[in-house]
C-alpha cells in the first residue's frame, strides 16, 4: 500500500497538467490514524465530485463494541458519526478554490430518520470503521491544481477524521443516549405484537412539523396526550417507564373537524416505521414496520395484479385476476396497492380519505338504490375492511372525516380535538346504530393469488445502465423514470437510489422467469440484511450513496416499473 507521501508526490507531478492527470492519484494511502481511498475521479471539475472513502481500523477507532452489540445500536452509531463528520465537512467545504466543484466536501445529509446507509459502515467484528464522502478535486479552468487539493486531503479532512471517527474526540455519554435511545425504539417495536398493538404512541411527543418543508418539530405545538382508555405504560430497558396511546390490531378510525390533527397523526405513524433521532419529538412514535401507506394513483402501471377481491366484472370483460395497464384509474390503483401490499407482507395499512378514490372507499345507501349492487364492479373497501382484518390478519388505520359510514365496522374511534386525543368509539357506535348501513352482504372474500413470476430484464442485466436519482420522487434506469412519488414513506432520496440499485440486481442475479416476485424481493431483502445496503454495488468502485429501503418498498418500486413484465 502507498502512503501519504506517495500521494504528495503524485499531487507535485501532476499539478497543472490537465484534468485528466488527477486519475493519477486513485488507489490507497495510508494516513496516520487512517486509510485514504480515491475510489473513483471525476473526468473533470464540472463532472460529479470524485469518490473518497476512508478506513480507520477497530483499534485506532476504538469506539466500545458496547456501543454496537446489535444491530439497532450499530446503526445508530453510524449514523451519530455521519452526521458529525458531515457539520464539519460542510464547514470546510469550498475552503479550497477553484473553478466548478472545487473543493466541495459533501456525504449524506440525514433526515429526521435513522437509517442504515452505505456512507458510514461499521464492522461488528473488527471494529474498523469505513466513511465514504465526495470531493470535488480543484481545478483552475480545466487545470490541475494540486495544492488545493492538498490542503482538502492533508489538512481538512485530517480534522474531520479527528473530530468525528476516533472515539477519543466524542463524549461517551452522547453516543451511549444515540444507542440507548435505538434499543428503548427496538423495545417497543417488539412489544407492539405482544400487546396486541399496531402501533404506540407516547405522551409528550411532539407531532406536528415546522412546515411543509421541514421535518423538524414545530415550536409551541400541542403535546401528545392519550386517553386514559387506551393509555399503556411500558418499561423501556435504558428510559425506564413511558406511558402513551396503544392503537389495538383491527380497525382503527380517526376523526375530527378539519385542520385537528387526524392527517398530522397519520403522518406521524407513516414515519413510526422508522427510528427517529432525539429531540425530533417523535422518538416513541412506534408503528408496526410493515406499515404501508395506501392511496389513490392514477396513472399507475399495474402487472397482472389480481385485484379480484375487490373489482370483477368489468364492462369491457377485462381479467381482474390477472389486472394489467399502464394508465390506473383511482379505484384500480387502491385495490392494487392494498393486494400488492398483503403480497408485501404488510401487517397494516395506513389510509387518509383525502388521498383516496371516493368510489373504492364506499357507496352510500342512495347510491346504492339507484345504481343496484349487479351494476357496480367494485365492492367498496368498507365491505372488505373487516374481513381484511378476520380472515387475513391486516389491520387498518383510516383517516375520515366526512363519512360516518366506518363507525360501523371500526374497533376503536379516535376524536382528534385540537390536536388532543379523545376515544370515542362507545359514543360513535351509538350514534351509528340510527343510521344502518343498507345493502347487501358482500360476497366472500378470497385470498388473492401471489404468483407473478417476472420475466428477464436483458437491457438491465448485463453492460452499462445510466441511473438518476430524483430524490423521493424517483429514479431513472436509462430512459425508464420509476415514479415513486405516491410511495408516501419513502423518508430519503439515498432510499430512492438503492431502490434503483435493487431493480439493477435483480436484473442480473433475480430475474429469471421462474422466481415470484415476492421471492424475488425476499432475496433482495436477505442480501441488505446479510451483507448491507453496499451489496447492490457488488464490490464496484465508487459505492454511490444508499440508503436501505423496507422490503414493502422494494416491492413498490417494481411494481411500478414499466419495463417490467410478468409470464402469463
Amino acid at each position: 500500500m502507498q502512503t501519504s507521501n506517495d500521494l504528495n508526490e503524485i499531487l507535485n507531478r501532476i499539478d497543472r497538467r490537465s484534468y485528466p492527470a488527477y486519475k493519477d492519484t486513485r488507489g490507497a494511502y495510508r494516513f496516520p490514524d487512517y486509510v485514504l481511498s480515491v475510489d473513483h475521479v471525476q473526468g473533470d471539475p464540472f463532472a460529479a465530485p470524485s469518490k473518497v472513502s476512508v478506513r480507520v481500523a477497530g483499534k485506532r477507532a476504538a469506539f466500545p463494541p458496547e456501543l454496537y452489540r446489535t444491530a439497532c445500536r450499530r446503526i445508530a452509531l453510524q449514523d451519530t458519526l455521519i452526521r458529525r463528520f458531515g457539520r464539519l465537512a460542510a464547514g470546510a467545504s469550498f475552503q479550497a478554490k477553484g473553478s466548478g466543484h472545487s473543493g466541495l466536501i459533501t456525504l449524506s445529509r440525514c433526515g429526521q430518520e435513522v437509517l442504515e446507509r452505505t456512507a458510514c459502515t461499521l464492522d461488528p467484528d473488527s471494529g474498523d470503521v469505513v466513511l465514504r464522502l465526495e470531493v470535488g478535486f480543484p481545478a483552475n479552468g480545466r487545470t490541475i491544481n494540486a495544492w488545493e487539493l492538498k490542503k482538502i486531503l492533508f489538512d481538512l479532512l485530517p480534522q474531520c477524521v479527528s473530530k468525528a471517527l476516533l472515539y477519543e474526540s466524542w463524549n461517551s455519554r452522547e453516543l451511549e443516549a444515540a444507542a440507548d435511545l435505538a434499543e428503548d425504539q427496538a423495545y417497543i417495536r417488539t412489544m407492539l405484537p405482544k400487546l396486541g398493538l399496531c402501533a404506540f404512541v407516547a405522551d409528550g411527543s411532539i407531532l406536528p412539523r415546522a412546515s411543509g418543508v421541514s421535518q423538524l418539530p414545530m415550536k409551541g405545538a400541542v403535546p401528545f396526550q392519550s386517553p386514559e382508555g387506551l393509555a399503556v405504560t411500558l418499561e423501556l430497558p435504558h428510559r425506564g417507564k413511558i406511558t402513551g396511546m396503544g392503537i389495538k390490531k383491527g380497525i382503527t378510525l380517526i376523526v375530527g373537524g378539519g385542520y385537528h390533527g387526524k392527517s398530522t397523526l397519520l403522518k406521524a405513524l407513516e414515519l413510526g416505521v422508522y427510528d427517529h433521532i432525539a429531540g425530533d419529538g417523535r422518538e416513541y412514535v412506534i408503528t408496526d414496520s410493515t406499515a404501508m401507506k395506501i392511496r389513490g394513483e392514477d396513472g399507475r402501471s399495474i402487472h397482472r395484479t389480481d385485484i379480484s377481491m375487490f373489482i370483477q366484472n368489468l364492462p369491457n370483460g377485462k381479467d381482474t385476476a390477472h389486472f394489467t395497464t399502464e394508465d390506473a384509474s383511482g379505484s384500480t390503483s387502491q385495490a392494487a396497492n392494498v393486494v400488492e401490499s398483503m403480497e408485501a407482507g404488510a401487517r397494516l395499512l395506513l389510509m387518509d380519505e383525502d388521498t383516496s378514490a371516493t368510489n373504492f372507499m364506499l357507496r352510500d345507501a342512495l347510491m346504492q338504490r339507484v345504481i343496484h349492487r349487479d351494476m357496480e364492479p367494485i365492492t367498496p373497501f368498507l365491505d372488505r375492511v373487516r374481513a381484511l382484518y378476520d380472515q387475513f390478519g391486516l389491520s387498518t388505520i383510516l383517516v375520515a372525516g366526512s363519512s360516518g359510514a366506518y363507525f360501523h365496522v371500526a374497533d376503536t374511534i379516535i376524536q382528534m380535538d385540537r390536536y388532543v386525543p379523545r376515544d370515542i368509539t362507545q359514543f360513535a357506535k351509538g350514534e351509528a346504530a340510527a343510521f344502518p348501513l343498507e345493502g347487501q352482504p358482500p360476497r366472500v372474500a378470497e385470498e388473492p393469488r401471489y404468483d407473478r413470476r417476472p420475466k428477464p430484464i436483458p437491457e438491465l442485466g448485463g453492460g452499462r445502465v445510466k441511473r438518476k436519482t430524483l430524490g423521493r420522487d424517483g429514479v431513472s434506469l436509462n430512459r425508464e423514470t420509476i415514479d415513486l412519488r405516491y410511495v408516501e414513506q419513502l423518508a430519503d432520496g439515498e432510499q430512492s437510489a438503492a431502490l434503483g440499485e435493487c431493480v439493477c440486481y435483480a436484473a442480473r442475479h433475480l430475474l429469471d422467469g421462474r422466481r415470484t416476485l415476492r421471492q424475488v424481493v425476499e432475496e433482495l431483502d436477505r442480501l441488505l440484511e446479510q451483507q448491507g445496503v453496499a451489496a447492490l454495488c457488488e464490490g464496484g468502485p465508487g459505492v454511490p450513496f444508499l440508503a436501505r429501503p423496507r422490503k414493502q418498498e422494494i416491492f413498490a418500486c417494481l411494481n411500478r416499473f414499466r419495463g417490467l413484465e410478468i409470464l402469463g
